[in-house]
C-alpha cells in the first residue's frame, strides 16, 4: 500500500475527501459489486471541483443557470453518490447502503431522472464527455438568444470527469475534435489519469501522448503531476475557467485505488476490495475505529455551509431573472415556454397549414425533401429548433434556411456542422436535450444508424426529445450498393425500447412524423426516402392517421375487406396500386402503419378497427427485414420484405428483381 500524500489540505478538507473515499468503498463492499478504484483515486480532484468551482444548488437541482457536471466514467458512481449525499441532494444514508439494489436511487451507473443531481445517464464510456460537448454548445446557443446587457441569463460552465477508458473510445475523439473546432471555452474536462485498466497498465493499449493530442484538437491543456495536491488542482481549474476561447483538459495524475492494499493494480478497478483490504483502507484514512458509513459532524457542516452559499447564488439569479422578464417580456415568455418543454401555441396550425400549401396537389416528392420543407416551416415559430447532419445536410435536407452555422463566430447559429462523426453527433444531441431549452435534431443515412446506435439507446433510456433524421431508407438507394442500402436497420431500431420509429409514406405523413417527434416524450427516428413518392390525395387523413401510428388509408370496395395489405414508407404506394389491380376481384383494405410503437399505444378498439381480427388474410410490404412483422400479419399472413443484402443497380431494377412491384404484391394477395 502506498501512502497518499496530503498536500495543501486543511483538516476539514482532509476529513471531507477521506469521507468521500471511504463511503464509496463501503458502498461497493456492501453491494458486493462495483468499482472502488476510481473513487479512491479521484476523490481529491473531484472534491476541489465540486466544492470550489461548481455553481449549483441542492435545493433546486433544475436551476437553469447551474453549472453542469457529468460523471463520464459512470462506473465511478459511488463517488458521485457519496458527494450528492453530503451536498444535500436528498440521497439518504440508506440509499448509499442500498447501492446497486432493486429500486434504489443509487444504481450501478448514474441515471438521469432517477437520482437528483445526476445530469446524464453515463456508463458507455466516452458518451459522457461527448454529451458534455452538447451541454456546452447548448449553453452558448441559449446565451446568444437570451442574454442582454446587464442580464446574463445563461452564464455557466460544463464540467466532466473523464477517464482513460473514456479517452480510448472513438466517440470521445470525435466529440473532442468537434469541441475544439467549436471553440467551447466553457467546457472543462478533468482527466483522472490513473494509467490503469482492467487488463493492466494503459501502456499495453494506450500509449499516445494525450496532452499533444488535445492540443492538436485545439484545446487548452493543464497537467497536474499529483492529483492529491489540492492547490495544484485548484490552480489548474482556475486557469481552465479563465480560458474562454478553447475547451480545457485538466490532466491529473492519480493512483487507482489510492490508500488500499490493491492500489495501482487492475484488481482495484471493478470489484469490491474485500473485507480485509477494506479494513486496511479504512485504517489508512483514519476510520479504523469508526463504524461503517460514518460521517463526522465537521464534514457534514462543511458540505452544509457550501450548499447554503450555492442557494444564495441561485436566489440572486432568480431575482435578476424577474427584472429581466419585466424589461424583456417577450423573451421572458419564450424562455419560460422553452424551459418547460412546451411547443408554441400555434405549432399545429403552422405545421398543418404549411404542409397543405406545400404539398397538396403537388408532384411526387421524396420524404427526405418533405422533411426539409417541414423543418423550414417550423423554424420561424420554433427558435429552439437546432440541428444539422453528419456532413450530409444537402442529402438529408437538414439545413435551416437563412441561418448561420453554429460556432464561435456565430454562437446563435442553428445549423450545426457535425462533420463525419455520427456517434458524436448523437451524443452531442443528447447533451443539448439534457440541457433543456432546445429541440435538437441530427441527420445521416439510415444505414449509418449503426454508428449512432449507442447514442440513440441513451436517448431512449433518458427519455430525451431528440429527432434522428435517417434518410436513404431502403434498397431504393440504388447504385451505391449493399454497403449503403439499409436492410436490417428498421428491425434493429424497432428493438430499442422507448424509441418511436416512423417511416412515413408521403409528405403529409412526414409532417405528421415531425409533429409526433417534437410533441412526444422521448426520441424519434424519422425513416425517409431518397426517391420521390406520390403525395397522397387524402392529405388530412394521412396527417391525422399517421399521428395514430397506423390507419385505414384506403377502404376495401364495399367496406368489408377480404384482405388487408399493410405497408410503410415507399411501399404504401405499391399497396395502393395492387389494390387497384385487384379491384372487382378481391376487396382489399390498405393500411399505412408508419409507426408501430405509437400504433401499439392506441386502444384495443382502435387497433381492431384498423386490423380486424377476423380478417386473417394479411400481407405486409416493407423493403427491409421481415423480422417482427409476424405480430401484424399473424400465422395466416405473409410478408414481402428483404432478407438479404442489396445490390448495386438502379433502384427500379432492384425493386423489380426483389419483387417490389404492384403486380407481384397483387399476386401475393391472390395466393392468400
Amino acid at each position: 500500500m502506498k501512502t497518499t500524500q496530503k498536500k495543501n489540505y486543511t483538516r476539514k478538507d482532509r476529513a471531507s475527501v477521506d469521507t468521500l473515499r471511504v463511503l464509496a468503498a463501503e458502498m461497493v463492499e456492501k453491494a458486493k459489486s462495483g468499482h472502488p478504484g476510481l473513487p479512491l483515486g479521484a476523490a481529491p480532484m473531484a472534491y476541489v471541483l465540486w466544492t470550489r468551482f461548481l455553481k449549483h444548488d441542492p435545493e433546486c437541482p433544475s436551476w437553469p443557470d447551474r453549472d453542469r457536471f457529468v460523471m463520464s466514467p459512470g462506473h465511478g458512481s459511488a463517488l458521485l453518490y457519496a458527494w450528492l449525499h453530503l451536498a444535500g441532494y436528498g440521497l439518504s444514508m440508506e440509499d448509499l447502503k442500498n447501492f446497486r439494489q432493486w429500486g434504489s436511487p443509487t444504481p450501478g451507473h448514474p441515471e438521469r431522472g432517477l437520482t437528483p443531481g445526476v445530469e446524464a445517464t453515463t456508463g458507455p464510456l466516452g458518451h459522457g464527455l461527448a454529451m458534455a460537448v452538447g451541454l456546452a454548445m447548448a449553453e452558448r446557443q441559449l446565451a446568444a438568444r437570451f442574454n442582454r446587457p446587464g442580464f446574463p441569463v445563461f452564464d455557466h460552465l460544463t464540467y466532466a470527469l473523464v477517464s482513460d477508458g473514456d479517452l480510448m473510445e472513438g466517440v470521445a475523439s470525435e466529440a473532442s475534435s468537434l469541441a475544439g473546432t467549436q471553440g467551447l471555452g466553457k467546457l472543462v474536462c478533468v482527466y483522472d489519469d490513473n494509467q490503469m485498466t482492467i487488463e493492466g497498465p494503459t501502456s499495453i493499449s494506450f500509449s499516445e501522448d494525450v496532452r499533444s493530442r488535445f492540443l492538436a484538437y485545439g484545446w487548452h491543456v493543464s497537467v497536474v503531476s499529483d492529483g492529491e495536491d489540492l492547490m495544484s488542482v485548484q490552480l489548474a481549474l482556475e486557469n481552465a475557467k479563465a480560458e474562454t476561447q478553447r475547451p480545457s483538459l485538466v490532466m491529473c495524475r492519480t493512483e487507482l485505488g489510492a490508500g488500499s492494499p490493491k492500489a495501482d493494480t487492475p484488481g482495484a478497478h471493478g470489484e469490491p476490495l474485500g473485507a480485509e483490504a477494506l479494513a486496511a483502507t479504512r485504517e489508512h484514512y483514519g476510520f479504523g475505529d469508526k463504524p461503517p458509513f460514518f460521517v463526522d459532524e465537521r464534514v457534514a457542516s462543511n458540505f452544509l455551509a457550501l450548499s447554503q452559499a450555492h442557494n444564495s447564488a441561485r436566489l440572486d439569479w432568480e431575482a435578476a431573472l424577474s427584472a429581466y422578464v419585466g424589461k424583456h417580456p417577450e423573451l421572458g415568455a419564450e424562455l419560460e415556454r422553452r424551459l418547460a418543454g412546451r411547443l408554441p401555441d400555434d405549432f399545429e396550425d403552422v405545421l398543418k397549414s404549411g404542409a397543405k400549401s406545400s404539398f397538396s396537389g403537388k408532384p411526387p416528392v421524396a420524404t427526405r425533401a418533405a422533411s426539409g420543407k417541414v423543418i423550414n416551416i417550423l423554424a420561424p415559430v420554433m427558435p429552439e429548433l437546432i440541428g444539422g447532419s453528419a456532413d450530409l445536410a444537402p442529402s438529408n435536407k437538414t439545413q435551416i434556411e437563412g441561418e448561420p452555422g453554429a460556432g464561435a463566430l456565430w454562437p446563435g447559429g442553428r445549423n450545426v456542422h457535425f462533420g463525419v462523426r455520427e456517434q458524436a453527433m448523437g451524443a452531442v444531441l443528447n447533451g443539448m436535450a439534457v440541457h433543456g431549452g432546445l429541440a435538437p435534431f441530427g441527420g445521416t443515412f439510415l444505414v449509418f444508424s449503426d454508428f449512432l446506435r449507442p447514442a440513440v439507446r441513451l436517448s431512449a433510456l433518458m427519455g430525451l426529445n431528440v429527432v434522428y433524421v435517417l434518410t436513404h431508407d431502403s434498397v431504393g438507394v440504388g447504385e451505391d450498393g449493399p454497403t449503403h442500402q439499409p436492410v436490417e436497420h428498421l428491425a434493429a431500431l424497432r428493438a430499442i425500447p422507448n424509441l418511436n420509429v416512423i417511416r412515413p409514406a408521403d409528405a403529409f405523413e412526414t409532417a405528421a412524423a415531425w409533429s409526433l417527434a417534437l410533441g412526444g416524450k422521448g426520441p424519434a427516428a424519422l425513416i425517409l426516402s431518397r426517391q420521390n413518392l406520390p403525395v397522397l390525395p387524402e392529405g388530412d387523413l394521412a396527417y391525422q392517421g399517421a399521428r395514430a401510428g397506423g390507419y385505414i388509408l384506403r377502404e376495401a370496395e364495399g367496406g368489408v375487406p377480404e384482405a388487408v395489405v399493410i405497408a410503410t414508407g415507399s411501399e404504401v404506394s405499391l399497396a395502393l396500386e395492387a389494390r387497384a389491380i385487384l379491384a372487382g376481384k378481391i376487396a382489399v383494405r390498405v393500411v399505412s402503419l408508419p409507426c408501430w410503437e405509437i400504433f401499439e399505444k392506441q386502444s384495443r378498439e382502435y387497433r381492431d378497427l384498423v386490423l380486424p381480427p377476423n380478417v386473417t388474410k394479411r400481407l405486409a410490404v416493407e423493403a427491409g427485414r421481415t423480422f417482427g412483422w409476424e405480430r401484424w400479419v399473424g400465422d395466416k399472413g405473409a410478408v414481402l420484405g428483404v432478407d438479404e443484402f442489396g445490390h448495386s443497380a438502379p433502384a427500379s431494377v432492384i425493386f423489380e428483381k426483389l419483387g417490389f412491384t404492384a403486380r407481384n404484391v397483387a399476386g401475393l394477395v391472390e395466393k392468400l
